[in-house]
């Protein structure tokens, strides 16, 4: 009887140790399924598999026998796949021979393996979220304070755990939290540069930029928009709770139109999913940091799950090039 191919995270299998052709196995996360058609007219599915760490993608032509069960089985599944090693334009493509999605009682009969499959930030989700707590009590001006703590009196939990993406950036567990903390952090040592900005609206701006997402985004072992993120998208759900939770506050209208702007106009382009340009220093202050914070988020996760074999990443299409993982070398020691 054939020895049965060892179970191996996405990490080991992108690793330069594994060769072209070595039979393997992995319990994934279908994140994304795409129905597509060839040039020939025939469809295929176009999928993405991962786990914690990291994620591939990968082609089963309609003629497969796996097509219909992966179809079925649809993004948020849980598969144990079995296939061969391979590569397609210098990415990790394998061949996959076999499939089998794993039902609820066996997910939960292996210990520890969800946690295995369900990306999470590095740094612990409770001490980040006990830090974001000290950043809405440090907000000084009332109304304002009072407005941010009832938004998350009303979305924390769902904040805490969510992430900030489906795919660009901290798009893992703990994400969102990670994300807009990150923020609070840059905003608190960039604005003795900028004076000009009221440091108390750009906190709260910022503490409430991408709350909406708690309502774009649904899914536990993959990430979607939800019905209400598509048809409004978390710049208007965000708005929305701004202005709920900061006229019950009384929040003055001054106030409360400049913290509305800063959620509208955060994503900075409208192409970007912006309602407006950012018009007022903090709006302007906010966006940058944000787009500072998302980029570099994405060189952080690029950077960790980069094998020491590379020299660059995969493509990132954030930043629309690949990033070179290979660490500084060091200065040579004088003789």
């Amino acid at each position: 009887m054939a020895e049965a191919a060892p179970l191996l995270s996405v990490r080991e299998l992108k690793s330069p140790e594994l060769h072209p052709g070595a039979p393997f196995a992995a319990v994934l996360v279908v994140k994304k399924l795409q129905i597509k058609t060839a040039a020939n007219g025939n469809p295929f599915l176009s999928l993405e598999l991962g786990d914690r760490s990291g994620s591939f993608s990968c082609t089963v032509f309609g003629d497969s026998p796996l097509c219909e069960p992966l179809k079925a089985a649809g993004e948020g599944a849980v598969v144990r796949i079995e296939g061969r090693s391979d590569s397609f334009q210098g990415r990790f493509s394998p061949k996959l021979l076999r499939a089998s999605v794993l039902g609820e009682e066996e997910l939960v009969a292996e210990p520890g393996l969800v946690d295995a499959l369900v990306e999470s930030a590095p740094e612990d989700g409770a001490a980040l979220w006990t830090e974001f707590q000290a950043y809405i009590d440090a907000i000084g001006h009332d109304e304002l304070r009072m407005t941010v703590r009832s938004v998350f009196e009303e979305i924390g939990e769902s904040f805490r755990y969510a992430p900030a993406a489906v795919a660009m950036h901290h798009a893992y567990r703990h994400g969102l939290v990670e994300h807009t903390l990150h923020m609070a952090r840059a905003c608190r040592a960039l604005l003795p540069l900028y004076t000009e900005v009221d440091g108390d609206l750009a906190m709260a701006g910022i503490l409430l930029h991408d709350t909406g997402k708690t309502i774009e985004y649904e899914g536990t072992l993959a990430t979607k928009r939800s019905r209400r993120g598509i048809l409004q998208g978390h710049v208007v759900l965000g708005y929305q709770l701004a202005r709920k939770h900061g006229l019950k506050a009384r929040l003055d209208a001054d106030r409360l139109e400049r913290l509305e702007h800063i959620i509208l106009s955060h994503q900075g382009e409208p192409e970007w999913g912006a309602a407006v340009y950012a018009a007022t220093p903090e709006a302007v202050f906010v966006s940058m940091i944000d787009n500072l914070d998302a980029k570099m988020g994405m060189v952080q996760r690029a950077l960790r799950q980069a094998n020491e074999a590379d020299l660059f990443s995969e493509r990132l299409p954030g930043l629309c090039t690949v990033l070179l993982t290979r660490p500084i070398s060091p200065p040579k020691q004088a003789e």
